[in-house]
């Protein structure tokens, strides 16, 4: 090669080098942001866009002054208070905001010559971080060169974590009694875990957590009239955890446990306290509400002190708890409310120690007696609609000083089954812009797998009744613990938050619930980043399609409470059936609103040739079968899966074919329980060999899903639903079997108003 050549070569990349088109050191690759103020929920979202402009190769610049001189090609303004944001608007002429409120922000976007400007425009600093976050996305996605102005308001208004909280052996959750519930005692006790929670959440516009706990105050307080509770330490027991605890949470601490436990941590009271005021802290930096809620009347952590008990006219167990509520009040001034409920371990008396008087007694009156030491402060309370009724709770709270909100079990256990549940209706008189309630949104559907379905989520909170009646909605499981995960074979360390390994599903409710109307565009973007060089559509077409397959299951099978029903493993409680068979699935009445008629109903009126309004059985298996088989469509357009893999792509395709493999299980055994119903009725042949074959073929579907399973997941013990084996369920699969081979007819004489009549 010629020398002159050689010389042009260098000085060709020279330029290159020097000249700025060297990604991260051109001006057309820089950004500076500045924020109003120092405050850390703005500094949270300023953190989110350098972070993101770093990885897509800008360089950042960050400023406290707002109208600080910068040449860089884009500039983000995040101002947080109205004054400033009405003066910016006019001296910078922008489009005033359409909304002031909590949580609110405007998008405002101005370009002069190369340089464009984009302004966060809110009143408080939840809504600055919320758009602060939102142009953090759009670098991350690459297209912030797409943001277009908006005005943002949340659709509801509170948005939370329903947590059942493993605080201690000693002072027990509803959940504690299973493995997740054992294995997240220690979780809890790490600042980091809770960072990581909260910084989760913030991302996806979660406002609320509600930690959960039978009698947390031993753990949690010092008490001055009953110095002798207050626990250090934190206990696990070494006791093995069986499944024959009390539904009702009583007995959940045991004196075999108390005499073979470890000390998991070891730390004094005060610095419980310093601890959960620091965790308090850290979730107001990231714009979230702190709630503790009981079931009462539990005197965990206490062990007859001081002549407590758990009887409802016992003055001195009042007495303890409502002092134990006025130091909770007292001790933690990031404590935002309080949630009780009026029932659960209650007696029900009718006189001056009534439930709802004793609730005030305790609860009420604690929370009025650190207000009076702390007047100005907002207490919310949240009292649960479950075992009660109106008037009482009215009565009894008419002196509360603060506000009263009510809490109603939305879908009762089941998120994952109708979109628009139709238990609420008949109450939403009794509620009102001023009294409103919150709905408790329980998933005890799915504990193991990654569920996401844009659609069903976005149908869903749309179908809630009169939002302006509802402060809004915490979602959780009972049966589960949403700390880390401990139920996957795969060798990540540390164990994955919950949060982070449902990141989509977290996603898609936590988004959607403050936006319904965001485009799938945005969640097919963040797919597309999340899984790189994987066909992103064909991941989100069949992961939509899988998640689908137990919304249509449950309404079919319904069991309101968790106890009833887990689909994951087609049982529930030995206590209520166990393994649902096929003749369980033939007397099962699917859930109120599905529209889909039981299957002895369905066989009846086909044998006497009637007209039906309802959906078939046979087409709710259809259905059922055409979402299973979307989902394994879509899988062969993605990478084959990786066995015992540890990557989040291999575990997601997994998941999904895991879906869609019970799904086409579930098919089977729905349309086998149609046959055999038939043959019951008629008495022919083919309908009972029909009905063996397709049980047969369910079989053959089980064992595949067990594979499935077994590749990424653990037996486990479930709180509520017990020990759950899924490849030793396969025994089960061949009792069905049996059933339909010995079913004789006529055995089930006919479905008459919701009851099928035996001989």
């Amino acid at each position: 090669m010629k020398a002159q050549t050689i010389k042009i070569i260098i000085l060709i990349v020279l330029s290159f080098l020097f000249t700025g088109n060297r990604t991260g050191f051109s001006q057309n690759k820089s950004i500076t942001v500045q924020i109003s103020s120092s405050d850390k929920q703005l500094s949270f979202a300023c953190d989110e866009i350098k972070k993101a402009a770093v990885d897509r190769g800008y360089v950042v610049t960050l400023s406290r002054t707002i109208n600080a001189r910068s040449n860089d090609k884009i500039i983000v303004k995040i101002i947080s208070d109205s004054v400033s944001v009405i003066q910016i608007a006019m001296s910078d002429v922008l489009k005033t905001p359409e909304q002031f409120g909590w949580q609110c922000y405007s998008v405002r976007i101005k370009t002069t010559g190369d340089q464009t400007v984009i302004y966060i425009l809110s009143s408080d600093k939840t809504g600055a971080m919320y758009g602060g976050l939102d142009i953090a996305e759009a670098i991350h996605l690459g297209t912030i060169n797409n943001l277009s102005e908006s005005d943002n308001r949340p659709y509801l208004e509170r948005r939370g974590i329903k947590f059942n909280i493993p605080l201690d052996m000693r002072t027990p959750s509803y959940s504690d009694m299973s493995d997740a519930g054992q294995q997240n005692i220690p979780v809890i006790w790490e600042m980091e875990f809770w960072q990581q929670q909260f910084d989760e959440m913030a991302r996806n516009r979660y406002n609320v957590i509600s930690l959960w706990s039978e009698n947390p105050f031993p753990t949690l307080v010092k008490i001055p009239e009953f110095p002798k509770i207050a626990l250090n330490d934190v206990y696990r027991t070494k006791v093995k955890i069986a499944d024959n605890f009390s539904h009702n949470g009583g007995g959940y601490l045991t004196s075999d446990m108390l005499k073979n436990y470890e000390v998991v941590k070891k730390i004094s009271i005060d610095e419980k306290i310093a601890f959960w005021r620091k965790v308090m802290d850290y979730a107001h930096n990231r714009g979230i509400e702190v709630y503790w809620f009981t079931w009462n009347i539990f005197t965990y952590g206490i062990e007859g002190k001081y002549g407590i008990n758990d009887r409802q006219d016992n003055d001195t167990t009042i007495a303890y708890f409502r002092a134990a509520v006025r130091e909770m009040v007292l001790t933690y001034p990031g404590l935002n409310g309080i949630g009780i409920t009026a029932g659960e371990n209650m007696q029900g008396n009718k006189s001056k120690y009534s439930n709802e008087q004793w609730l005030w007694k305790t609860y009420g009156m604690g929370v009025r007696d650190a207000l009076n030491k702390q007047p100005g402060r907002e207490v919310r309370l949240i009292h649960r609609f479950h075992q009660t009724n109106l008037n009482e709770i009215l009565d009894a709270f008419r002196d509360y000083p603060g506000t009263l909100d009510l809490s109603y079990k939305y879908s009762i256990a089941h998120m994952y089954a109708v979109p628009d549940p139709q238990y609420i209706k008949s109450y939403m008189n009794l509620f009102s812009p001023k009294l409103r309630t919150w709905l408790t949104v329980r998933n005890d559907d799915i504990y193991s797998f990654r569920w996401g379905n844009p659609r069903f989520a976005r149908q869903y909170i749309l179908s809630i009744p009169e939002p302006e009646k509802i402060v809004g909605f915490y979602m959780g499981s009972d049966g589960y613990i949403l700390g880390r995960d401990f139920l996957g074979k795969d060798n990540i360390l540390p164990r994955p938050l919950i949060i982070q390994k449902q990141w989509y599903s977290f996603m898609l409710w936590g988004r959607l619930s403050y936006d319904p109307y965001l485009k799938d565009n945005l969640f097919l973007k963040t797919i597309e980043s999340k899984f790189k060089n994987t066909p992103s559509q064909s991941l989100m077409d069949g992961w939509s399609a899988a998640s689908m397959v137990f919304p249509w299951v449950t309404r079919f099978c319904w069991g309101d409470i968790d106890i009833k029903w887990f689909p994951e493993a087609c049982t529930s409680d030995k206590s209520f059936k166990g393994f649902y068979t096929v003749k369980d699935f033939m007397e099962v009445e699917p859930q109120p609103g599905s529209n889909i008629s039981n299957v002895i109903r369905w066989a009846q009126y086909y044998r006497l040739n009637r007209p039906d309004s309802l959906i078939s059985p046979i087409a709710a298996a259809d259905t059922i079968s055409k979402y299973a088989n979307l989902a394994l469509i879509n899988l062969k357009s993605l990478p084959q899966r990786k066995i015992n893999s540890s990557d989040e792509l291999d575990l997601t395709l997994g998941d999904i074919e895991a879906f869609a493999t019970i799904g086409n299980y579930y098919a089977e055994k729905i349309k086998g329980a149609c046959s055999l119903a038939l043959y019951n009725f008629y008495g022919l042949k083919k309908d009972q060999d029909e009905a063996v074959q397709h049980l047969i073929s369910a079989k053959s579907f089980w064992a595949k899903y067990a594979t499935i399973y077994s590749s990424q997941y653990k037996p486990a013990l479930f709180n509520r639903i017990g020990f759950v084996n899924i490849p030793q369920l396969i025994e089960k699969t061949d009792q069905d079997i049996n059933i339909a081979i010995t079913w004789q007819p006529g055995i089930i004489k006919e479905y008459k108003k919701g009851n099928i009549i035996y001989p």
